[in-house]
């Protein structure tokens, strides 16, 4: 399957419909393929520009989605291609309604015991048909390598075609790409998705995320845990795209 991808900063993110990205996870939870995908929004993209081994795991992965809103943009501007945002809870519940009509079971890894269970209840009502492979929490706490590779023989011993995993950036990416090759499934990095499809976690009304202000709203409700998050991330992401503007020309639209 061909692949193009757009630099943003200097991750490399996928030029992709969501349908593209759909059918990639199906195929590869088909086959049980071991790879890894990331949603990359601003707070991955600025954390990798500064920190060289996270920004050859975003680059390594076999899928990149533009997860916020300025990703998307970015994407839109630079590459000439009319790229929608591909963010984690949406494309992780439309992934688990295509899983429930193609027989492909999933386990959720990560978040809290609670969370799980609310999530795993959410998403069987929703989808009937799904198969809920299984799900595990790991502690808050760094686990040890040994707990870590009991977790993985659990995840293989479920058959899971589909792993979601939700961790927090950059965890969740570095624990994919240290164990991809030991997890015979694809992994799917996505963030608060648990969270919000859960309920524990309210997410944005609609209209703030058309307009790009997910963030804006998250950083009201959590202004103590996100405001550095946000308020430096996205400075540095705003100087770092207009560093990009000025060395490259966008492509025009045919």
């Amino acid at each position: 399957m061909s692949r193009k991808r757009q630099l943003v900063l200097q991750t490399k993110i996928d030029v992709l419909t969501w349908e593209a990205a759909l059918q990639r996870l199906l195929e590869w939870g088909r086959n049980h393929d071991r790879r890894y995908a990331c949603m990359c929004n601003v707070h991955s993209v600025v954390t990798a520009a500064y920190d060289a081994e996270f920004q050859s795991i975003l680059n390594q992965a076999d899928l990149a989605t533009p997860d916020g809103a300025p990703i998307a943009w970015a994407v839109r501007h630079f590459s000439g291609q009319p790229q929608a945002r591909v963010n984690g809870p949406d494309l992780m519940w439309k992934a688990l309604a295509a899983a429930a009509k193609a027989g492909i079971s999933v386990y959720f890894y990560g978040s809290s015991p609670a969370t799980l269970a609310a999530l795993g209840a959410a998403s069987q009502r929703d989808f009937p048909g799904l198969r809920l492979a299984g799900s595990a929490a790991p502690p808050f706490r760094a686990p040890t390598r040994e707990e870590e590779l009991a977790d993985i023989a659990r995840i293989n011993h479920s058959g899971a075609g589909l792993v979601f995993i939700s961790l927090g950036c950059p965890k969740q990416e570095r624990w994919m790409a240290r164990n991809c090759a030991l997890v015979a499934a694809p992994l799917i990095g996505v963030g608060a998705a648990f969270d919000y499809h859960a309920g524990t976690l309210k997410r944005a009304p609609l209209w703030w995320q058309q307009h790009g202000l997910e963030w804006l709203y998250r950083l009201g409700r959590e202004p103590r845990r996100l405001a550095g998050r946000y308020l430096v991330g996205n400075s540095l992401f705003v100087l770092g795209l207009l560093r990009q503007m000025l060395r490259q020309r966008p492509v025009k639209r045919p």
